[in-house]
């Protein structure tokens, strides 16, 4: 998303409780709760594409789940359709919508429901002699022509400035292929989606702000959002609360987040520290007390072991979203529940940044990091509870 940041891994799923244990020399210990099945960690290196590899994880989670077996799908073929339609829309606005490499998991959605989809090998999008996405230069071309565009020199848009901005597109992603062959068998963009059995229909986006009435929708203003797509708003307890619900009824969740945060390491921990913890012995209190806002702080992120963290509210969440202390940085996979040895609750994430951190690509999120800068998040509806896919007239 618009800081280029992005998100999972290949673990073995576990129907019941595991008793997996995942320590590291930093001295947090994670026990796994519930682990859900997903394909390979991918890399989306050097482009501001997460928002596609992080749904794109979801759905060949999905297709796992739905017993459709291990499918790796193209994000560049998402992202080549969205690129297409996202300059397309900022030249109809006149250069008054976002232009840039960020969006959204709807646009995955919006782009299979459209176009269909094809395997990674059918279209790796790598036809400029890079071996992993490094999108600077096509970036500043697709960006440098769009806005041509819009200084419209020939005093109306030509017949051809579509078929010029595809041929970018082309160049650097390779074109959109018409037919291939996949497994012995041949395919069209729509036949393959066909025959995967996937619905974009049945996913939901949630979110959780109090600026607009809970249990009603409305377009989530962040710049990636350049669909205006909609939301269901409801409070954090129950967003959280579908989280869980998914985890326990085997659905994987597309999660946006804010991962500029401190607490947010790239060594596979995300947590929301609290210096202000109440829980001290006079002797310890006295010394803590005594140590300086920077020396506390200091101590609070070195993050080598379990520690303190704040009590999230949901006027929390407004304030930091309001003040722009919670940005939609990053798209990432929840897959699964674990412990630390203090038996605080963590989300188990895949991320798109290759085999990094100290967990090869995964990362450990509290719950308190989830329920803070969580910004929106993408599931199946039927991972919603009865009651509130009711409330909010889901069928």
């Amino acid at each position: 998303m618009k800081k280029l940041f992005v998100l999972i891994a290949c673990i073995s799923y576990c129907g019941m409780a595991s008793a997996q244990e995942t320590a590291d020399s930093s001295g947090y210990q994670f026990t796994t709760v519930k682990e859900l099945k997903v394909t390979p960690i991918k890399d989306q290196a050097r482009s501001g594409t997460c928002w596609s590899f992080a749904t794109l994880a979801m759905v060949e989670a999905e297709l796992l789940r739905m017993g459709k077996g291990e499918h790796k799908l193209s994000e560049m073929f998402v992202v080549y359709n969205n690129y297409f339609e996202k300059a397309v829309k900022y030249v109809r606005l006149g250069g008054k919508g976002n232009f840039g490499p960020g969006g959204s998991a709807d646009d995955v959605l919006h782009a299979i429901r459209d176009y269909g989809i094809v395997p990674q090998e059918a279209m790796p999008g790598l036809n400029y002699g890079e071996e992993k996405h490094v999108h600077g230069e096509l970036d500043a071309l697709t960006s440098a022509y769009a806005n041509a565009m819009l200084k419209n020199p020939n005093r109306k848009l030509s017949t051809a400035w579509k078929n010029g901005y595809r041929g970018i597109l082309d160049a650097y992603l390779g074109k959109i292929p018409e037919n291939f062959m996949y497994n012995g068998k041949t395919y069209t963009p729509t036949s393959f989606l066909a025959s995967l059995g996937f619905n974009p229909d049945d996913y939901v986006s949630l979110t959780s702000y109090t600026h607009h009435p809970f249990y009603t929708r409305f377009a989530l203003e962040i710049q990636d959002n350049w669909r205006w797509d909609l939301s269901y708003n409801i409070p954090i307890d129950e967003l959280m609360q579908v989280i869980d619900n998914a985890i326990d009824n085997e659905y994987t969740i597309t999660w946006a987040s804010d991962v500029s945060e401190k607490g947010f390491t790239r060594n596979g921990i995300a947590v929301v520290p609290d210096i202000n913890f109440p829980e001290l012995s006079n002797s310890e209190q006295a010394r803590w007390l005594g140590l300086s806002q920077k020396e506390r702080e200091d101590q609070l992120y070195k993050l080598d072991k379990p520690g303190y963290e704040k009590t999230i509210t949901q006027e929390m969440r407004q304030i930091a979203y309001d003040n722009y202390e919670t940005t939609d940085d990053h798209g990432m996979l929840i897959y699964g529940i674990a412990k630390d040895q203090k038996d605080t609750k963590y989300y188990m994430v895949k991320n798109s940044w290759g085999e990094t951190g100290k967990y090869k690509g995964n990362w450990y999120a509290s719950e308190a990091f989830v329920k803070y800068k969580t910004m929106s998040i993408l599931v199946h509806k039927n991972a919603l509870p009865a009651a509130l896919k009711q409330k909010l007239g889901i069928k």
